[in-house]
């Protein structure tokens, strides 16, 4: 399916049929809609019983490497989740590292009546830079709130989201042990990348039935 914005179009794909509760799952500044770690998350919300969506941003659609200003990744973010409402009654944005950090402004700056947000690894902390990201706008989210923490991601140090996340209203954080950034363990790890992985995403449903 095709998305449209402002400046034009981008790819979208949807799994599941439309229900109650849609999930706009965004990918990360590294890699589409595509990516191997996308379709199996995707993949596995739907096998759960979830209207799941993903979408292209501009740059990746236009096969450029280096993401968009924020604005831009916000006008595309923000008509794929209406296009997603359309389908579905309430809508959970979700995403990938930078996708969910999209989400999270789009929610906590302009407002967005999102059901609830999920972040896969949230990175309150840029590449190359040691300062955190300032992070008063989820404070502004009304919705409730779930990090994915692995505890060897060096861009969301789990002492740093359970930090943030304490001080919002309506925050939850689940402790991938051993887990980076994508929440790859090393192999001397009890569970195996799939295993992990799988556990993310029903923990993810299970929050979304619990709460949304």
């Amino acid at each position: 399916m095709k998305i449209a914005y402002d400046g034009g179009t981008v790819a979208g794909n949807v799994r599941g049929d439309a229900g109650p509760v849609g999930v706009l799952l965004a990918h990360g500044a590294g890699a589409g809609q595509d990516h191997p770690w996308m379709t199996t998350v995707a993949d596995g919300l739907a096998a759960e019983g979830l209207c799941v969506m993903t979408f292209n941003y501009r740059y990746t659609e236009a096969g450029r490497k280096s993401p968009d200003r924020l604005p831009t990744l916000l006008e595309v973010h923000r008509a794929a989740a209406e296009a997603l409402a359309e389908r579905c009654e309430r809508v959970v944005l979700a995403g990938k590292s930078m996708g969910g950090r999209v989400g999270s402004h789009l929610a906590g700056d302009e407002g967005w009546p999102s059901a609830g947000l999920v972040y896969y690894g949230y990175p309150m902390v840029a590449i190359g830079k040691t300062e955190p990201r300032p992070t008063d706008h989820l404070e502004r989210i009304g919705a409730p709130q779930l990090f994915f923490s692995g505890t060897r991601d060096r861009l969301g140090p789990t002492e740093l989201i359970e930090t943030v996340a304490s001080s919002l209203s309506d925050a939850t954080v689940i402790v991938v042990e051993d887990g980076d950034h994508s929440f790859r363990v090393p192999k001397r790890a009890e569970k195996s990348n799939e295993q992990v992985l799988g556990g993310i995403v029903h923990n993810t449903a299970a929050w979304i039935e619990e709460r949304i």
